[in-house]
């Protein structure tokens, strides 16, 4: 598949054969022009996601082109670059719009990281875009919970009371139950929301590249490093950090963001000075804390300072008055995401779901109404567009006090997986869609339960 379409603009004929060499070999689709009027005519023939131009030409300056570009088309990213560096001239670059600013003679390395940062970023921005005009078009937003029994009742009030503070927030509730969307509440209800709000999962890198993500990097501080780069902690500066799978996190990190919740403060991989941050923070996790803290797996003094203010999500069989809220909201949203008409689930179908014991919570039954939108030949449906377990009715009821799914988080969250795993044939990235997990995190949690997949 190929990838971002990609302009570059450099009077130096060579220049331009060795970037469309160089990009085209990493997939991108590479057109180089010597004359920015040109490269103007043809942004306005042509859709690109990317101008790469040099500093100096004879018709008009780089500078003078990237303007020129983001009047026409402010979504299109620019990188400029130069055989004459200035102080002024990277400042001005960067002032009128350029992402990134490179000097000439430039490495190979260099300039692919750098296009695949500012693509990167641009990706980020559409996605951002894509999505809040999606929550508009849904009749919903950013701060919205679904669910009016008692139990999310007390949940959003005690949201409305924490947001508008800076203190840190742990969340805690089995998989599936929505923490991240919980935190994206608390973010839309707080002083930080125009700002941005970052996620990333502790689980999903390994230790080395999840302190760079963090914290970020310095040129030539490890093997690949080959320019600047900024961690999440200062991308989420003056808004808000979303730590999920918090109980993931290796013991040499935890240190780390000890450090920067008291301190305030963060130090880049291979820096030697620190940068202030102002970031909130909102960690989340399905594991038992207090447990993990009590046998040393788990700082004690991370887990106070993670729980300032803690909340608990309770389990979707334990709130049983809002599935059927959700089975309708569910419905409406995947009708419109699948461009049919509205469906009506029977009210054997509604019995069904309301009976069964939603191991998965609240994501398993969105993922069981878009299947059933998906499958549904009609207007209408009925229980043959369940899944087995569901149809069958012989799934555990929400309130069967003798529910295998009794014990802790992480019994439940063994269970479900494996259930999950003997589906999908122990096809671990199949399952990892269904759990919404990154596979790695499957071939974790395996080890650390001691389970050996089936040869």
């Amino acid at each position: 598949m190929a990838k971002e379409r990609i302009l570059v603009v450099d009077d130096e004929t060579s220049i331009g054969e060795f970037l469309t060499l160089i990009l085209t070999k990493e997939g991108y689709r590479v057109q180089a022009l010597t004359s920015p009027v040109a490269a103007l005519a043809r942004l306005d023939e042509e859709p690109f996601d990317l101008v790469i131009t040099d500093l100096r030409m004879p018709e008009m300056s780089g500078i003078e082109l990237v303007r020129e570009v983001k009047q026409r088309s402010p979504e299109i990213g620019a990188i400029v670059i130069t055989a004459f560096a200035s102080l002024e001239s990277a400042v001005e670059a960067m002032r009128t719009g350029a992402a990134d600013y490179i000097t000439k003679p430039f490495h190979v390395d260099e300039i692919r990281t750098v296009v695949e940062k500012v693509l990167d970023g641009q990706l980020l921005k559409r996605e951002n875009r894509k999505l809040k005009a999606r929550l508009v078009a849904e009749g919903a937003s950013p701060a919205r919970l679904i669910g009016s029994s008692v139990e999310s009742q007390r949940l959003l009030e005690l949201i409305r009371r924490v947001a508008p503070s800076d203190s840190t927030i742990l969340i805690t509730g089995e998989s599936g139950t929505g923490k991240e969307v919980v935190a994206q509440v608390i973010h839309a209800h707080s002083e930080r929301a125009n700002a941005d709000f970052v996620t990333v999962n502790c689980a999903a890198l390994p230790d080395t590249l999840l302190e760079s993500e963090l914290f970020g990097h310095m040129r030539g501080s490890f093997t690949g490093a080959v320019r600047d780069k900024d961690g999440l902690f200062k991308m989420a500066h003056g808004g808000t950090l979303f730590l999920d799978e918090i109980g993931d996190m290796t013991p040499n990190l935890q240190v780390k963001l000890l450090r920067a919740l008291q301190e305030r403060e963060i130090l880049p991989v291979g820096a030697t000075r620190p940068l202030k941050i102002d970031v909130r923070v909102i960690a989340a996790t399905n594991s038992d804390l207090e447990r993990k803290q009590r046998t040393g797996e788990f700082r004690s003094d991370l887990f106070y300072r993670l729980s300032v203010i803690p909340i608990h999500i309770r389990p979707l069989r334990e709130r049983p008055a809002d599935i059927e809220e959700l089975i309708d909201h569910f419905t409406e949203r995947s009708c419109r995401r699948h461009n049919v008409e509205l469906k009506q689930l029977t009210p054997e179908s509604r019995s069904l779901l309301r009976s069964y014991g939603w191991p998965g919570n609240v994501r398993e039954l969105e993922n069981t109404i878009e299947r059933a939108v998906i499958l549904c030949e009609t207007n209408t449906v009925d229980t043959s567009s369940l899944p087995g377990k569901i149809s069958s009715g012989a799934a555990p009821s929400a309130a069967a006090p003798s529910s295998p799914l009794a014990g802790t988080l992480e019994d439940v969250e063994r269970d479900y997986m494996l259930r999950v795993l003997e589906t999908t044939g122990w096809q671990k990235k199949r399952a990892s869609e269904i759990l919404g997990i990154d596979p790695s995190t499957i071939y974790r949690k395996l080890q650390r339960y001691g389970i050996d997949a089936p040869k």
